[in-house]
């Protein structure tokens, strides 16, 4: 089931939370609301679950109109971050809640509970109380909970917030599996981690100050980013002011072969590059400048570097032979791992 918003605006006492958002999410599709606190992102899965009316605009699932229905109306399934289980119920009574207030037959009830539980993989703990399941496990039974109503749509709202990098990690993994196993489930997901979003989400909404700001696949986002809120939110970036030149930009005295086509020359810019993409020694585009730190990463180091007043990040392969601090260096990046974003790009929903 699609769902969308045609030009949604919230307000509390004359705040505007969520600005004219103009969204659709198609069936199937899993789509990411990804921002920083304040952003609007959690207000706008609010207003799809009916918790919030909006001052303006329209709320659409399958292309009917339920901005004036009641939550319990919309045939959603909902997973908040604090999981919201009944302490004094068991598992299988926790999943089993929505049902029971939906009057659903008894018999189907213990249906639809048996396969929300195997599809989480929570079966053999039915009979158990939540504070007797770890965090993994109980944000699995708010899972179970939602898909036992079989909705068309499923709202997360940062379901693995409370989680440590493992389970998160692992939960990630869950959620792309359920996805796969139920294709025709829309899911929107809000999210300010850039890594959840990146690895779950089919595309990807920046949020920023309640507004819209890009929106497209998580490829997209990070290798052509549509301005440098973009930039910087999805994933890492190196984001350097230069100046436009005749045969490329210009950084400090370096002159860099770049694809800077529609800017004009003498123009200023800001230069998007992945830390990722940046490489020690000598290449093209060649940057030289002072070591300021070097963080050990396991399998990576990463390098801060001091490019005529500029900090750039690189991040490579572990080093056998770091350099040290306070070094000069030289680094490099291939003209096509860089994106010119003008200067003066609103960012605004494109």
């Amino acid at each position: 089931m699609s769902i969308r918003f045609d030009s949604v605006t919230v307000a509390y006492d004359g705040n505007v939370v969520l600005d004219s958002l103009d969204l659709t999410v198609a069936p199937g599709e899993v789509m990411a609301l990804l921002g920083p606190s304040g952003s609007g992102k959690t207000t706008a899965l609010r207003a799809v679950a009916g918790f919030v009316r909006p001052a303006s605009g329209r709320v659409l699932l399958g292309g009917r109109d339920v901005t004036d229905l009641p939550p319990h109306r919309r045939g959603i399934g909902m997973v908040v971050q604090q999981y919201a289980l009944f302490p004094h119920l068991r598992v299988e009574d926790n999943v089993a809640f929505g049902l029971r207030a939906r009057r659903t037959p008894r018999a189907e009830i213990r249906e639809r509970v048996a396969e929300a539980l195997e599809m989480t993989g929570m079966a053999a703990y039915a009979r158990r109380y939540p504070r007797e399941l770890s965090g993994g496990q109980q944000q699995r039974v708010a899972i179970a909970r939602a898909l036992a109503v079989r909705p068309a749509v499923l709202l997360l709202d940062e379901p693995l917030s409370a989680l440590d990098a493992r389970l998160r990690s692992g939960m990630l993994a869950e959620l792309a599996r359920l996805h796969r196993e139920l294709p025709d489930v829309s899911i929107l997901y809000v999210t300010h981690d850039q890594m959840e979003a990146l690895t779950l989400a089919d595309r990807i909404a920046v949020m920023d100050k309640a507004r819209l700001r890009a929106c497209g696949t998580p490829r997209e986002l990070y290798r052509a980013p549509a301005d440098e809120f973009t930039a910087s939110f999805v994933g890492n970036a190196n984001l350097l002011p230069v100046t436009v030149t005749a045969s490329g930009a210009a950084l400090g005295d370096a002159r860099l072969t770049v694809d800077t086509a529609g800017a004009a020359a003498g123009a200023r810019a800001t230069l998007c590059v992945r830390p990722h993409l940046v490489g020690l020694g000598d290449g093209p585009n060649r940057l030289t400048g002072t070591v300021r730190e070097i963080q050990w990463r396991g399998s990576t180091h990463r390098l801060h570097v001091d490019v005529a007043g500029h900090a750039v990040m690189a991040d490579l392969p572990e080093l056998r032979d770091p350099p040290a601090h306070g070094a000069e260096i030289a680094l490099h990046f291939a003209p096509e791992d860089a994106v010119l974003l003008a200067a003066g790009v609103s960012g605004d929903e494109r």
